[in-house]
């Protein structure tokens, strides 16, 4: 064979060579790609699921510790409410027991100021003015009368005269019924004995008589 003549085999012969390297390359790559590729997927995988019971009793342990710290804060607000309860009603007892104090001693002294009361009632008017002494009486009783009932007013204390007014069985006290057709039924019509309140609690009711239909 001619050297023209081999020539040509051997450029067939190194394409053919070259063909063999370019697919063997390729095939290569694609399987190193496929390793590639899927190796972490089967790693992952395999961890999952080796570490499958360590997340779920780590995820019953976080839901445990969810409700116990659900339980505990309601615990605490409502223990929070229960203090502040109690402290106001502490606070209201102890306001209470600085206002009412006073409240027994103050029914003792209604009874001399009735007795003076009465007192200035009785004295007849129309001999004051021939009589010096028992002018000097009368004036005397109705001044002590009227401080005391200053001292009354400086302490929350005052009276109650409901005359003409409606019939409140919170601060009135009925003792009669009588008939007066100038005024509404359940009127006060009469007040036998004047009532008192203590910073707007009536410790003594009024005595009344009430009007009827």
């Amino acid at each position: 064979m001619s050297a023209k003549a081999a020539l040509p085999l051997q450029i067939f012969g190194w394409r053919l060579v070259h063909l063999r390297s370019s697919v063997t390359s390729q095939n290569i790559s694609a399987l190193r790609l496929y390793s590639t590729e899927k190796q972490p997927e089967e790693t992952a995988e395999q961890k999952a699921t080796e570490s499958s019971p360590e997340v779920e009793k780590l995820t019953k342990e976080l839901a445990a510790a969810k409700e116990q710290n659900a339980e505990l804060l309601d615990k605490y607000k409502r223990s929070l409410a229960d203090s502040e309860n109690m402290r106001n009603r502490l606070n209201k007892q102890i306001s209470d027991a600085k206002i009412f104090g006073i409240q027994s001693f103050c029914k003792d002294l209604l009874e001399v100021a009735d007795t003076l009361g009465h007192a200035t009632q009785a004295v007849p008017k129309d001999k004051l003015s021939g009589n010096a002494d028992l002018k000097n009486l009368y004036e005397g009783l109705t001044m002590t009368r009227a401080s005391l009932l200053q001292v009354f007013k400086r302490h929350g204390l005052e009276p109650l005269d409901p005359i003409n007014q409606k019939f409140d069985p919170n601060q009135h006290e009925a003792l009669f019924q009588k008939e007066d057709k100038t005024v509404e039924a359940n009127t006060v019509v009469e007040v036998t004995k004047l009532g008192y309140k203590l910073h707007e609690r009536c410790i003594r009711p009024a005595l009344v008589g009430v009007s009827k239909c």
